[in-house]
């Protein structure tokens, strides 16, 4: 059985930490230690932030209708549950961006809100 160096796959497991801690301050871009802690590091942060942009994007969109009801005497749970109501069955990013573009068709869905209420 021939003898397995390990020098090629340790290498390449270094330079794979070391190509993604470019750019890091100091030694945390070129100590392999402190590299693989800090990109250990962002990595969770990675994961976590991706999931709260998720939330933070909903909240953003849920403001916007809001405001764009409020416009038309409705609040948001209003508007909301008499779109419910009506069987319109849109999502909060595009009612969002309905409120935003194209202001006359979101006042025709508060119109028909306000009256499946």
């Amino acid at each position: 059985m021939p003898r397995v160096k390990k020098a090629v796959k340790s290498r390449q497991r270094r330079k794979t930490i070391l190509d993604m801690a470019k750019g890091y301050r100091g030694g945390r871009g070129t100590l392999l230690r402190s590299a693989s802690e800090t990109v250990d590091r962002a990595l969770k942060f990675a994961y976590r932030d991706r999931k709260a942009r998720k939330r933070s994007f909903r909240s953003l969109w849920i403001m916007r209708i809001n405001a764009a009801a409020r416009q038309h005497g409705l609040s948001y749970s209003k508007f909301m549950n008499g779109l419910t109501k009506a069987n319109v069955s849109l999502d909060r990013k595009a009612l969002a961006h309905i409120a935003m573009a194209d202001p006359e068709a979101f006042a025709q869905l508060a119109q028909l809100a306000k009256e499946a209420a």
